[in-house]
């Protein structure tokens, strides 16, 4: 079993409420993540499904757990609200893990809290199976995300446009503190309580933080590296998160809440998902620039806590977010260099995802490389090419098949060969073998399709699991290109792609 140390309850009052989980009439197990839970020391897998979902709908609660419901701010579409919290989840509490690494459980879709705001608190069976293939997709791909390790129906109904099954789902997190949980004390005045957020923030995930002169523009500093180093791997595999509120973002620099998200297609800089996003606010191509926002929307929430005049602290704060310009520009031309076979563009490692100071030669590549990757995506867009598949097919041009890849680009053929030639060039000049398991393993073959997503979530809201079970084998299997995956890995018609759309599944 899960063996609990409650910190975030026991060290921070008046950030969240104790609360239990709805009871659930006829819980079923739907998912249950065994590699997870050997991750967790959970010894699960050998249970019976029955008992697995007892606890996992919150029937059960494991000893020593203290579930809470944690309260937040946030920014919701540029817009504050000073309270919003845990409506349909709870923080199940924390456990350290077989590496000693301490990890969040929570539910969600476990029933109404103090924060539900009118909601019923209710998850439906398909938004949390989407949480299941986006949270293993990202794994699978290296990016750091929240991961699902159990997804349970309850035998309960949920009223949407329409009547579904209801489930909750047990997620896995570094944490679920966010920007807007700085936010909420900030908002109030409520000095002392914001200074013990930062102390436990500081303490969970940016110890060194604790030794500057500056604890909170530390932290600031800390974040917006995460962040940079996040984003850029969203980018190189188009995924648009389709709701980055700074309720949202993570503090721990990890993916998290898998609503309106979606993996591109035909790649367009303006591609949005979301059925909400109206204005493009959450864009592909605009979520650099809202990564920027949020983290302008901490250095506020820590303003209280930074240290010098206000002068000095606006110069402090405005520093460390055009430093987060420039982090994102070093992690993205890591991203394109590794994409295009030249490993990360040289420079010794100095954080997770970062890299440190580089030679001139270095810094020559890095910057061809991003002039080559956004001539490349350009390309896409003019001809209307699909993202996963344009940067998968240099496989083919370095096994001497440019004319099989550049036929995807229709009439821009001629361009995409020019510059295929360029590529070889530039290779050849850094002295990279444009090996092709080198590029296999940089960009993909199988991503959450999405006409495939909503099929095996509609199947499986009628009661048949199997399109999902194969559609997760499948994303976990990112690299590959096995006979078994070839229907994973095409895209949806045209009009199907063009007219998908997600929802937030409240």
């Amino acid at each position: 079993m899960l063996k609990f140390d409650n910190t975030y309850a026991r060290e921070l009052d008046g950030a969240s409420v104790a609360w239990k989980p709805a009871r659930a009439p006829r819980p079923q197990e739907l998912f249950f993540n065994a590699d997870l839970d050997a991750e967790l020391g959970g010894g699960m897998a050998s249970w019976v499904p029955e008992a697995r979902a007892e606890l996992f709908s919150g029937n059960r609660l494991p000893e020593g757990a203290e579930p809470i419901a944690q309260v937040y701010a946030g920014h919701q579409f540029g817009g504050f609200s000073p309270q919003l919290g845990d409506g349909r989840a709870l923080l199940i509490g924390e456990v350290l893990d077989v590496r000693g690494l301490r990890r969040d459980i929570a539910f969600k879709g476990s029933g109404r809290t103090p924060f539900s705001r009118g909601g019923d608190g209710k998850a439906a069976v398909g938004p949390m199976l989407r949480e299941v293939l986006i949270g293993e997709s990202l794994h699978a791909l290296g990016i750091p995300t929240t991961r699902a390790l159990a997804v349970v129906s309850t035998g309960d109904v949920v009223q949407r446009e329409r009547t579904l099954p209801g489930a909750v789902l047990t997620r896995v997190a570094d944490s679920h503190l966010r920007v807007g949980t700085f936010e909420y004390f900030a908002a109030r005045g409520d000095t002392a309580r914001l200074k013990r957020l930062l102390d436990y923030v500081i303490w969970r995930h940016a110890p060194e933080a604790a030794q500057a002169d500056d604890a909170a523009l530390a932290l600031l500093d800390h974040v917006a590296g995460r962040q940079a180093a996040l984003i850029a791997q969203w980018m190189g595999v188009g995924f648009i998160h389709g709701v980055m509120n700074t309720d949202n973002m993570s503090i721990s620099g990890q993916s998290i809440d898998f609503g309106p998200c979606a993996f591109m297609e035909t790649h367009d800089a303006a591609t949005v998902y979301s059925s909400i996003d109206r204005q493009g606010r959450y864009a592909y191509g605009q979520q650099p620039a809202i990564a920027q926002w949020n983290l302008a929307r901490l250095a506020e929430a820590l303003w209280p806590l930074m240290q010098g005049s206000e002068e000095m602290k606006l110069e402090s704060a405005q520093r460390v977010l055009a430093g987060f310009a420039e982090s994102f520009e070093r992690e993205m031309d890591a991203v394109w260099c590794r994409k295009l076979g030249w490993g990360t563009g040289a420079g010794p490692a100095v954080g997770p995802g970062v890299s440190g100071p580089f030679t001139a030669e270095a810094a020559e590549m890095r910057r061809l490389a991003r002039e080559l990757a956004l001539a490349w995506q350009a390309l896409m867009q003019a001809h209307r090419v699909d993202h996963t598949l344009a940067w998968r097919g240099l496989q083919l041009a370095a096994q001497g098949q440019p004319e099989s890849l550049a036929q995807r680009f229709g009439a821009g053929a001629p361009q995409a060969l020019d510059w295929l030639g360029r590529w070889r060039g530039a290779s050849q000049r850094w002295g990279v073998s444009m090996d092709p398991a080198v590029l296999q393993l940089a960009n993909p073959f199988v991503v959450p399709r999405n006409h495939l997503v909503e099929a095996a979530l509609q199947a499986a809201t009628e009661g048949d699991l199997g399109p999902f079970e194969s559609l997760l084998a499948a994303v976990r299997r990112p690299w590959d290109e096995d006979e078994a995956l070839q229907a994973y890995g095409a895209p949806a018609p045209p009009d199907v792609a063009a007219a998908h759309r997600t929802f937030c599944g409240t």
